[in-house]
């Protein structure tokens, strides 16, 4: 049966997914707006804007990425650091992860479990961003690899795909905060805002132990209305690349290129946001028509990729700070195989500092650097898998490693939901000691979303008093 289905979501799908991120991120926005009475060829600029955006940002990151690489390298040959597993970034895991054929299969299941989701009201959020499923396919298949069978790494899958649902609706209210932008439909169900629990607890503790930080904390938008130029977007790039240039003992040349590349990066981010609230548009008039005519008003909120809150310059500044700073706790981290390159522009890391802190720097670079162990040990631990699934789907990301070497990422999202898979596929394999922890650490993960499920609720009734649009049917059904 299960083979069945994985054949029907490999024909249904495979053609729409070889096409690329962007291509289906087009066909998806158009179809739905389309669906909801928007007229076609306006719902297809909507579509063109969005693939637009998708392939601005993707272009943006990797200059960024490979402008600071070398820099980065020299750093590491100059402190004569030996790791054996190579960090390579996102995009080779999505490519290898994409490669297996469960990944459509759990796609289709993630569909079903979504429509089931919406029509019994346990969401308000339809998730379009389709291509990230990789994420979840990568946590399926890691516990099959070290142990689990199908059914229970497809339960896996559906449990977390479920939570990151829900998650989606408690951040609604702070992405329109994090926006200034309260009729906006976008949220988001990315798997890197799965660390928003782990990181509240310790904003909490800020909360009640270092209150008074605060008062020191780095705001780029008030800097620049107070210094104008040196407080801007531009300035911050210029200052982080000449950061980066020093400590790479880069030659002056280089260090200006460095400079102004992540200067003009961190101000295209910003253009390239607003890109995104303008492709939804046709889409949030559609549905709030669609929603008065023929839902009695029940407002849906659209889960796109994490990009759209991209023009925050918190998120690259403090990307640009814990990069350093990663590269540092690798040195010294026990257990720890990973050498920071290919991810060191943590992408994965800090979107979920931003949501969860309301764009306070300063917590941002402390909790990230307490956190940033938690990606380094997952992806050690995830690197045997990577590598030996390269092997098979794609041997030519070997072709420049060293022999015996692994390949992995630095700052591959879901790092719990990676020692969650291992646990279960260890424990399935025989070893109940693993098994025990498995089912441990699953009480714990329920638990600390519960907690911070409450947080996140007493912020939207804030947001509430304050006079702003929350949801109501959301408010209602999770108090």
């Amino acid at each position: 049966m299960l083979n069945t289905i994985i054949d029907v979501s490999n024909k249904v799908f495979k053609p729409i997914i070889d096409l690329g991120a962007a291509p289906i991120m087009l066909i998806v926005l158009t179809l739905i707006a389309w669906a909801v009475g928007v007229n076609f060829f306006h719902a297809l600029e909507g579509g063109i804007k969005l693939a637009i955006a998708l392939t601005a940002i993707s272009s943006i990151i990797n200059l960024l990425t490979n402008a600071f690489q070398p820099a980065v390298a020299a750093f590491v040959k100059s402190t004569g650091l030996h790791l054996g597993t190579t960090d390579l970034g996102w995009a080779p895991l999505a490519t290898i992860t994409w490669g297996s054929p469960y990944t459509l299969f759990f796609l289709l299941i993630m569909v079903i479990v979504n429509i089931a989701m919406l029509t019994l009201k346990f969401t308000d959020t339809l998730d379009v961003d389709i291509f990230d499923i990789w994420h979840m396919s990568f946590t399926g298949l890691l516990a099959m690899y070290f142990g689990a069978n199908l059914l229970t790494g497809t339960l896996l899958v559906i449990f977390i795909g479920v939570m990151k649902i829900f998650n989606s609706d408690l951040m609604k209210p702070t992405f329109n905060d994090l926006l200034g932008n309260w009729d906006n439909p976008m949220t988001t169900t990315h798997l890197n805002y799965m660390m928003n629990p782990i990181i509240m607890v310790f904003n909490k503790i800020f909360d009640v132990v270092f209150p008074w930080l605060d008062k020191y904390d780095f705001d780029a938008a008030k800097l620049n209305e107070k210094i104008g130029f040196w407080g801007s977007r531009f300035a911050i790039g210029v200052y982080l690349g000449v950061f980066i240039g020093l400590l790479g003992h880069q030659p002056i040349g280089n260090i200006f290129t460095l400079a102004f590349t992540a200067a003009t990066c961190l101000e295209l981010f910003s253009l390239i946001g607003s890109w995104f609230i303008a492709s939804v548009e046709p889409l949030s008039q559609g549905i709030t028509d669609f929603a008065t005519k023929h839902l009695n008003g029940r407002v849906f909120n659209i889960g796109l990729d994490w990009p759209f809150i991209a023009g925050r310059a918190e998120i690259w500044a403090a990307c640009n700070v814990l990069a350093p700073i990663m590269l540092a706790e690798a040195l010294v981290l026990p257990g720890n195989t990973i050498l920071p390159l290919g991810g060191i522009i943590g992408m994965g890391v800090t979107p979920a500092l931003l949501v969860v802190t309301r764009g306070r720097l300063l917590r941002m670079i402390i909790i990230g650097a307490i956190e940033l162990p938690l990606f380094l040990w997952a992806g050690s631990l995830s690197a045997p898998f990577v590598t030996s699934t390269a092997a098979k789907i794609a041997p030519n990301m070997l072709s420049g490693v060293s022999k015996g070497a692994m390949i992995s990422s630095s700052t591959k999202e879901g790092p719990i939901e990676q020692f969650i898979a291992y646990l279960l596929g260890k424990g399935q394999g025989g070893d109940m000691k693993m098994l025990m922890f498995f089912f441990l650490a699953m009480v714990a993960y329920v638990a600390i979303f519960m907690w911070y499920r409450h947080e996140m609720l007493k912020r939207n009734t804030e947001y509430a008093k304050q006079g702003f649009k929350v949801n109501p049917d959301v408010m209602l059904k999770t108090k």
